[in-house]
C-alpha cells in the first residue's frame, strides 16, 4: 500500500475527501438549508453585536466586553466551518488540500478552546457582579479584561498549535476519505497508517484539560453564586440576581452539551450511528455562533433596541 509521510505533504495533489454526512448523501442538499440559515444567523447577528458594542461607548463594560469577545470568536468558528461544509453538500466540492485541511483543523479548535475560555471569563463577571456589586467595575476593569482575552487567546494557540505539527508526522496512506463535512482533528487521525498514540494521547489530554477544568471553574462559580443568592430575603431579589446570568447558562448548555457528546461519541460512542455523530459535530460549530446573539439580544435591553432601530432604519 503507497503511504503519505511527511516528506510527501508539500505535494500539490496530496488532499483528504470530505465526505459530508456519510450515510445521507442524497438528502444532503436538503441538510445544507437550515446550516446555512444557521451560517446566516451567525455573521449577521455577531457582526450587529460587534457594530453596536464597538460605536456604543455606554456598552464598554465587563459583560459586554467578554460578548464582544465570544461574538468575534463565533465569527471566526462559523466562518472556518460553514463555507466548506457548504460547498461540500450543495456542489460536491469534496476535495480539500492537506494543508488547508490542517489550517481549517486548528482553526476550529483553537477558537472552540478560545470560546470555552471566554465562557469562564463571564462566569467570573457574574460572579463579581453579584457577589461583589460595588467593586465590580474596580475588579474587573478594562485592563484586567485585556489580560484575560489575551490568557484566552495564548492558551489556544498554545495547546493547539500541537495538533497539526503532530498530524504533519503521521504517515496517511491512499484512503484518504475523512468520514466528516470538515477536517476534524480525531477523525483525521484515524486514517494514519502509523502510531498514533501521542496524537489520541494529547487531543484526550488537551480535551480534558479545557472542557475538564473550564466547566469546574463554571461550577464553583455558579456554585458560591447560587450560596450568595439562597441569602439574599425576598422572592424577587433572588428572581432579578438569577436573570442577571440566565443568558449565560443557556449559552453554556448549548456549547458544552453537544461538544461533550461528540467529544465521548469519537473516543468511546462506537455504537453510536456516525451520520448522528456528523450531524452533532456540525451543529455543535454552527448552533452556538447563530443562537448566542440571539439569546443575548432577548437578555439585554440595550443591544436589543439598538439592533431593532437598526434594523427599523434600514427598512
Amino acid at each position: 500500500m503507497m503511504a503519505l509521510s511527511n516528506s510527501s505533504w508539500r505535494l500539490p495533489q496530496l488532499s483528504f475527501f470530505l465526505v459530508g454526512i456519510p450515510g445521507l448523501e442524497e438528502s444532503q442538499h436538503w441538510i445544507a438549508l437550515p446550516l446555512g440559515v444557521l451560517y446566516i444567523l451567525a455573521l449577521v447577528g455577531n457582526v450587529t453585536i460587534l457594530f453596536i458594542i464597538w460605536t456604543d461607548l455606554s456598552l464598554h463594560q465587563p459583560m459586554y466586553l467578554f460578548l464582544a469577545m465570544l461574538a468575534s470568536i463565533d465569527l471566526i468558528l462559523a466562518f472556518s466551518t460553514a463555507p466548506k461544509t457548504l460547498a461540500v453538500l450543495l456542489v460536491q466540492a469534496h476535495d480539500i488540500g492537506y494543508t488547508v485541511c490542517l489550517i481549517q483543523m486548528f482553526f476550529i479548535h483553537a477558537f472552540s478552546s478560545m470560546e470555552s475560555g471566554v465562557l469562564v471569563a463571564m462566569a467570573l463577571d457574574c460572579y463579581v457582579a453579584i457577589c461583589h456589586p460595588l467593586h465590580h467595575c474596580t475588579i474587573l476593569h478594562p485592563e484586567v479584561i485585556g489580560c484575560i482575552g489575551v490568557a484566552v487567546l495564548v492558551r489556544g494557540l498554545l495547546l493547539l498549535t500541537l495538533f497539526p505539527i503532530l498530524l504533519r508526522r503521521l504517515i496517511f496512506c491512499e484512503a484518504t476519505i475523512i468520514g466528516h463535512a470538515y477536517c476534524e482533528h480525531m477523525a483525521m487521525v484515524k486514517l494514519a497508517c502509523s502510531d498514533t498514540t501521542v496524537n489520541r494521547a494529547y487531543g484526550l489530554a488537551v480535551a480534558l484539560l479545557v472542557v475538564g477544568l473550564d466547566v469546574l471553574v463554571i461550577a464553583i462559580s455558579y456554585a458560591l453564586i447560587l450560596q450568595a443568592v439562597l441569602k439574599v430575603p425576598g422572592g424577587e431579589a433572588r428572581l432579578k440576581a438569577f436573570s442577571t446570568c440566565g443568558s449565560h447558562v443557556c449559552v453554556i448548555l448549548v456549547f458544552y452539551v453537544p461538544g461533550v457528546f461528540s467529544f465521548l461519541t469519537h473516543h468511546f460512542g462506537h455504537h453510536v450511528p456516525h451520520h448522528i455523530h456528523v450531524l452533532l459535530a456540525t451543529l455543535y460549530l454552527l448552533v452556538p455562533p447563530a443562537l448566542n446573539p440571539l439569546v443575548y439580544r432577548v437578555k439585554t435591553r440595550q443591544i436589543s433596541q439598538r439592533v431593532l432601530r437598526i434594523f427599523y432604519i434600514k427598512a
